[in-house]
């Protein structure tokens, strides 16, 4: 015999009475996991810009406007103002570059590959970069540049 409830008509209206032990509440307080889902969405929103991984250069500015973002994570090659080259955050000597490319080419799906190069160093270096991508196997080569940049009056607005 669980708790039952008894009504009795009153002058004063109607009462309830419970029998034996206190009801359960069936009601599920969602309060405190919104708190905790809200202090999460913080925490990344905090976090995810310094997981953005690179080596510090200093990147032209240009009025073109961001790629479509991709499935798998974009591989990056980078060229520093002395022009040395880093692949993702890895320093890698120009001799290793293509047989490295290669090896990574076999494992994606994409061939796309961001070209971050230093505003100072000559574009000589940058069209070597390029051609050893191209031998390597990446033939989607999108050069990151900073926003804001001269437009040529061109409308920039899309």
């Amino acid at each position: 015999m669980g708790a039952q409830l008894i009504r009795r008509q009153s002058g004063s209206g109607t009462r309830r009475r419970r029998r034996g032990h206190s009801a359960r509440m069936a009601e599920i307080n969602v309060t405190p996991m919104v708190d905790v889902m809200l202090v999460l969405l913080v925490i990344f929103m905090v976090a995810a810009p310094m997981l953005v991984v690179g080596v510090p250069v200093e990147l032209p500015r240009s009025a073109a406007g961001a790629l479509p973002a991709q499935q798998e994570e974009p591989l990056s090659i980078t060229i520093g103002a002395d022009g040395s080259i880093a692949l993702m955050t890895t320093p890698i000597a120009a001799d290793d570059l293509i047989p490295r490319l290669q090896a990574i080419a076999a494992e994606r799906q994409n061939d796309r590959v961001f070209l971050r190069a230093d505003g100072a160093i000559p574009y000589e270096r940058v069209v070597q970069v390029m051609g050893a991508l191209n031998a390597g196997g990446f033939h989607n080569i999108g050069l990151v540049t900073e926003t804001g940049g001269p437009s040529f009056g061109a409308d920039t607005g899309r």
